[in-house]
């Protein structure tokens, strides 16, 4: 891997419907947006969860390895000088 996942916060935009995470190529930081397909392909929502905040968050949790190694993969292919990078689901 050649990021750093130092800081495991992780927040729910509400607006666009995914989980945003931060990783570092060096000292620069890099946000990361993993899209709801994506999360819902990773885990299942309960039917009292689906498509709330602390069901994405939960399923990002628990798949935050996997997630971790895919941000990686995805930022190497896409090194366009921007500092941010969308995780969907064909990634997964």
């Amino acid at each position: 891997m050649n990021l750093n996942f130092p800081n495991e916060s992780r927040s729910f935009d509400e607006t666009r419907n995914r989980v945003r995470f931060w990783g570092y190529d060096g000292p620069i930081e890099i946000a990361f947006f993993v899209e709801a397909d994506a999360l819902k392909k990773l885990g299942q929502l309960s039917a009292d969860m689906r498509g709330v905040e602390a069901g994405f968050l939960k399923i990002f949790d628990a798949a935050r390895e996997q997630i971790y190694r895919v941000a990686d993969k995805v930022y190497a292919r896409s090194r366009d000088g921007s500092y941010a990078c969308s995780l969907v689901a064909a990634d997964f």
